[in-house]
């Protein structure tokens, strides 16, 4: 499964509005909460936030993802944001934050949960890459260059 299978425009938002990091976790969990395969926004929203209880996903090089697993989804959904300025989201290098990806799986399909969360690191351990996801404009712009870099990174 490659990340452009589950990211689309509608779950992708460009310069997103938000002073904490509960604020841009609760946006992006209502922007899949719209999904289909997501049955119950509530539960999501706890697996997320009992999650980063654990350990913050900011990750590092100004970038998070938030995930969890549940029963609350059919599948894996995803969401990705680039926020309109840096949060503080005590990450683990204690940098702020502006690339958050969300990632909720479906409880009993750890494997797949597991490989997208590699994949979306290796990806975003590219200084390059994270650069030039700040300088798109449009969802559109970021799933195309999502695309392009799964394409030359990864097998299909």
């Amino acid at each position: 499964m490659k990340i452009s299978d589950i990211l689309t425009e509608d779950l992708v938002v460009t310069g997103l509005e938000g002073k904490s990091k509960d604020e841009i976790i609760n946006h992006l969990i209502d922007l899949v909460s719209a999904s289909p395969k997501v049955l119950d926004r509530e539960k999501v929203r706890k697996a997320i936030f009992e999650r980063e209880k654990i350990m913050s996903t900011g990750v590092g090089n100004g970038f998070a993802i938030p995930h969890g697993k549940t029963d609350a989804v059919t599948d894996i959904v995803a969401a990705f944001a680039v926020t309109s300025e840096p949060i503080d989201y005590q990450s683990l290098d204690e940098k702020p934050v502006r690339l958050v990806f969300l990632l909720v799986g479906k409880d009993n399909l750890v494997g797949p949960h597991i490989k997208l969360l590699s994949r979306i690191s290796r990806l975003m351990n590219k200084e390059e890459f994270r650069q030039r996801l700040l300088e798109q404009r449009t969802p559109h712009d970021i799933l195309d260059l999502f695309r392009q870099e799964e394409a030359t990174y990864f097998e299909v």
